[in-house]
């Protein structure tokens, strides 16, 4: 999602008094343009390299940082609508001694947009496969990140491709059969029920008024948000809205909505779930479901947070996978020692 924008100033923390006031006018006055600075500026300061890879006709956009090595390399996927740089609230607090990757996922930003194109979860599933392969990160097992729709991805990616895996984070993942609906999921049973024909989906704003209510939905903190600035956020999306709805159907449609609940049973890769206590948009009731079908997975709930949960603790995010990655790490060199 945008929550990482109005993250900026924290980041900035006080740095460059000047440039940061010329830039936070300039933000008001044309926030749609400056967004992009905004990212380029925190990919130079993280590191992150912007790079393409081609699998046939089709066309990958990722950043990385760092090299393979003897700790597994780390693929992030974002969710729905959003972008490769999502991660970097998340990127600052990892060790720079990590071999980083994080991919647009189909359609998104920088990555093909076909007509033609399956975006399905299957089908993108096939296309990070394809990824992976188009930069030879599977030479070695990789630890894969999803979050929210890439979560279902991530999920059901360890599940097919298992000898790729080392281990898993699901961050709020979908396609679950939730014990609990969410505000999201009973706000759509509401508008099927009562009219049909509403075309309105809550996570595709057109308005600013719609970016704040999706914000609202997503984060359980409350921002107070220049008018502005939301209006810069929808401005930037709006171009890429009918995509997004095409997606969106593709997503709830019932080849995708269960998906990963389909899978989970298959994944056998050492695995931590994160997830907002106060989640909005995909149940928090999710982890019980895929606790009692992943073996030995790491439960981790966290208070005060909602669905945004790299862009509301970006720090607990980072070391929580951090230490995950260590105590396996560790695990694995007791084993060579027995």
């Amino acid at each position: 999602m945008d929550i990482d924008v109005l993250n900026m100033f924290l980041v900035a923390g006080g740095t460059l008094l000047v440039p940061i006031l010329a830039f936070v006018t300039s933000f008001l006055l044309w926030p749609a343009a400056l967004i992009n600075i905004y990212y380029w500026y925190w990919r130079r300061a993280l590191g992150m390299q912007v790079k393409y890879s081609s699998y046939g006709n089709y066309q990958f956009c990722y950043t990385s940082r760092g090299k393979p090595g003897n700790k597994p390399s780390v693929l992030m996927l974002h969710g729905f609508s959003a972008h490769k740089d999502m991660w970097l609230s998340v990127v600052k607090f990892l060790p720079k001694n990590l071999h980083l990757v994080c991919v647009d996922m189909p359609g998104h930003e920088g990555t093909t947009r076909s007509p033609l194109d399956d975006y399905s979860i299957s089908g993108q599933v096939k296309r990070i496969h394809q990824f992976v392969e188009s930069i030879g990160l599977n030479k070695k097992p990789f630890h894969l990140v999803g979050t929210s729709m890439g979560g279902n991805v991530a999920g059901v990616y360890a599940a097919q491709y298992p000898t790729d895996i080392s281990s898993l984070t699901l961050i709020c993942p979908a396609g679950l059969d939730y014990p609990n609906d969410s505000t999201f999921l009973k706000h759509l049973k509401g508008l099927e029920k009562s009219s049909p024909d509403d075309q309105r989906i809550p996570l595709i704003p057109s308005t600013a008024t719609e970016m704040q209510e999706m914000l609202r939905l997503c984060s359980f903190v409350r921002f107070k948000i220049p008018q502005q600035v939301l209006q810069g956020l929808v401005d930037v999306r709006i171009p890429h809205n009918e995509f997004y709805r095409r997606l969106f159907l593709a997503l709830v449609d019932e080849k995708s909505r269960h998906s990963l609940h389909e899978n989970m049973g298959k994944i056998v890769a050492p695995t931590q779930i994160i997830w907002g206590k106060q989640d909005q948009v995909l149940d928090v009731s999710g982890t019980e479901v895929l606790a009692g079908s992943i073996r030995g997975c790491q439960v981790e709930i966290l208070e005060n947070c909602g669905h945004s949960v790299v862009m509301e603790r970006p720090r607990k995010s980072a070391k929580l996978m951090a230490d995950f990655l260590s105590s396996l790490q560790s695990t694995e060199n007791n084993k060579k020692h027995d």
